[in-house]
């Protein structure tokens, strides 16, 4: 009797088990992380610089929803380093989240450490970076998490996926900028360029060879995955002659919308779509990002970084197909400098899927409402020296007039061992100490206080935080970044916050989800999340100026009473101080 071949192979059924396995479970993916210096040249000025892998940016690290990464970072520089994966919620696993001094102490010249953890429930663009002092000036790079094999984008496939990162290049060494402004209690000085992958672009002096190309195939969609990395400044982005079709925010679906323009901010990722034109266009097309800022003129730097998006001509062989030189170039008109508009008008239409597929958990009543006030401040100068600040100050920034002071020892490994005493108080406050009129007239005491305090929270506390600036030494559009979770962004307004009116204004349905949002120049924003991960977890501004002066905070979350709820002990190779 004949076996029927329509049977499936012993083979072919290993094969499938295999595969269903992989879904579920994902796989391990290693990586080699050596920090090292490398020289590189920019604007015609060569200097040395910290790397990972001698790459800036560094590696892309890739893995699937449900991989578990492992990556060994070794230190072979002067300085000190950690490395922080941003958005992964790293879910019982905050020992391998790594700002440092909050989950862990650096990793010392000469020294290892494997961070470790698993990727669930997550895909999308997400990135890495430096976690301590300004090394991620130039050490970072893309963190691209794939969906689950068979799982399709809730979008067309496009034809081919290309990470965009922005960052800012100083021709001196960064490290020296900001010991300068610490020193002299002033601001610090700007960088002398934006890029886009490493690379200045044609509008700098010098850099012309230096320059980010696309090169698309008529007709095809691809999709860029923008990532913005610079230190200190929120971007707008266009293509000239094409529009732009926004699909995800940090590792994130949203409803598609399709624009001309959108703002990017430091710590955020956008994933959109650009098709190209069906036809060869016979020109070429400026990629182009220039900052959003509502700062003080010469706080900022106020230029404008290109790539030149290029077409294969189906005439020419694809090997010939190179950039052609008397091809007329399209420039995009980005938005004003200080649009603060336009930025309102583009978040406002970022909206979640909330389809049973990507549901939107929204907490849909909350335990714990806090009130933080965000934004600029000062410090007196110390005797016998002379600061840069306004009046003979320092410059400083705070949450609720706390400035954030980062201690010896990390919060994590203190917490976990019960020797908090010294190292943290567990009163962050809740709300303003002194409440003022946050976005009129500013108080003439701009003085804030100093500390290392953590606000506490149960396991699984549902929690509503509403972030207020301030006008103290001007209005200003501040990016705060929360670790170990998402949140929804459900509100947004200008003016002081009304506890009273403008709740009946958020948006509990398809509110958009991420880790980084902007709170408003001269407003606030509502977000909303569950305190499901317990570890202590970082916030603060992603504005690298703000980061330094203070403007920054920690959550501490609780275990919950069952085993999956309680943070993994810390691994054997955990970094001393």
């Amino acid at each position: 009797m004949a076996i029927s071949s329509a049977l499936p192979s012993p083979l072919l059924l290993a094969a499938s088990l295999l595969l269903l396995i992989v879904q579920a479970q994902g796989i391990t993916r290693h990586y080699e992380f050596n920090v090292q210096m490398a020289n590189a040249t920019r604007l015609c000025n060569t200097k040395s610089m910290v790397t990972v892998n001698g790459q800036c940016p560094g590696p892309e690290l890739v893995a699937r929803e449900g991989d578990r990464v492992v990556i060994r970072v070794t230190n072979n520089v002067a300085h000190n380093i950690s490395l922080h994966w941003h958005g992964v919620r790293q879910v019982r696993t905050g020992w391998a989240d790594g700002p440092a001094y909050i989950t862990q102490c650096p990793i010392q010249t000469g020294q290892s450490y494997v961070y470790n953890f698993t990727v669930a429930g997550q895909r999308g663009t997400l990135w890495w970076h430096a976690h301590i002092s300004w090394l991620r000036a130039t050490v970072y790079g893309a963190l691209v998490i794939l969906p689950k094999l068979g799982v399709p984008y809730p979008f067309p496939a496009p034809h081919k996926e290309v990470p965009v990162i922005f960052g800012e290049w100083w021709n001196a060494d960064t490290e020296e900028v900001v010991n300068q402004a610490v020193q002299t209690g002033g601001g610090p000085n700007v960088s002398d360029a934006f890029t886009i992958n490493g690379l200045p672009g044609p509008l700098y002096n010098c850099s012309a060879q230096d320059t980010f190309k696309l090169k698309v195939k008529p007709g095809k969609t691809y999709m860029l995955r923008l990532i913005n990395a610079a230190l200190n400044e929120e971007l707008f982005f266009a293509v000239a002659n094409h529009t732009l079709t926004v699909v995800e925010v940090d590792a994130v679906y949203v409803k598609p919308f399709t624009v001309d323009t959108l703002v990017i901010s430091p710590g955020q990722t956008t994933n959109v779509l650009l098709t190209a034109k069906p036809y060869y266009p016979g020109a070429n097309f400026y990629m182009s990002a220039a900052p959003y800022s509502t700062a003080r003129p010469g706080t900022f730097g106020n230029t404008t970084v290109a790539g030149i998006l290029e077409y294969e001509n189906p005439a020419m062989s694809p090997s010939a197909a190179s950039f052609v030189k008397g091809l007329p170039l399209f420039k995009p008109t980005l938005p004003q400098l200080n649009d603060t508009d336009f930025v309102t008008n583009f978040t406002d239409r970022l909206r979640s899927l909330a389809t049973p597929e990507y549901p939107a958990a929204v907490p849909q009543s909350v335990d714990k409402r806090f009130f933080f006030t965000v934004g600029l401040g000062t410090l007196p100068c110390p005797a016998n020296m002379t600061c840069q600040g306004p009046n003979n100050t320092q410059m400083a920034a705070s949450m609720n007039n706390v400035s954030f002071v980062l201690p010896a020892r990390a919060l994590l490994q203190s917490h976990f061992t019960g020797l908090s005493s010294g190292v943290y108080a567990p009163d962050f406050p809740v709300a303003p100490l002194w409440p003022f009129n946050y976005t009129g007239t500013p108080p003439n005491n701009t003085n804030v206080k100093t500390g290392t305090k953590l606000l506490v929270l149960r396991y699984n506390t549902s929690v509503e935080l509403v972030m207020q600036d301030t006008s103290i030494l001007g209005i200003e559009s501040h990016p705060l970044h929360l670790h170990g979770f998402n949140f929804f962004v459900i509100g947004q307004g200008f003016g002081n916050y009304d506890a009273v009116n403008d709740p009946a204004k958020f948006n509990l349905v398809d509110p958009v989800e991420r880790n980084t949002v902007g709170v408003p120049a001269g407003g606030w924003v509502a977000i909303r999340f569950l305190a499901d991960n317990p570890g202590v977890w970082f916030m603060h501004c992603h504005l690298e100026a703000h980061t330094t002066w203070g403007l920054r905070m920690a959550w501490l979350v609780l275990d919950g009473s069952h085993p999956n709820q309680k943070l993994l002990p810390p691994p054997s190779d955990l970094p001393k101080c």
